[in-house]
């Protein structure tokens, strides 16, 4: 029984250093540009997209793959940038990651 409860409280610690850290990544976000700066996303460090311009000039039928691609490749970015900032931040003690070790 004490086997149990000691899981319970590493696991709502766990949970509550995964939401420490969240609000930590809540708060940075990255732009990332595409087709030659004509899209621009900007998503914050939880991956979600907080911002998309395309601009005028590419939104017609025949440009529909140039659109596409260059989401594709914005998002794809944003997501290295994050990857990059997220690893920054842990390295330099910024931030730190739930131990799961002993939740075994």
């Amino acid at each position: 029984m004490a086997s149990m409860l000691s899981k319970l409280k590493q696991y709502k610690d766990m949970r509550s250093q995964a939401k420490s850290v969240q609000s930590v990544l809540e708060k940075e976000s990255v732009t990332s540009d595409a087709a030659g700066g004509k899209i621009r996303l900007v998503m914050n460090g939880n991956q979600k997209v907080t911002s998309l311009e395309i601009d005028n000039s590419l939104l017609s039928p025949d440009n529909k793959t140039k659109i596409q691609q260059g989401l594709i490749d914005a998002l794809d970015e944003a997501t290295k940038k994050l990857q990059r900032l997220m690893a920054k931040k842990i390295q330099s003690g910024e931030m730190t990651m739930p131990d799961l070790s002993g939740l075994r």
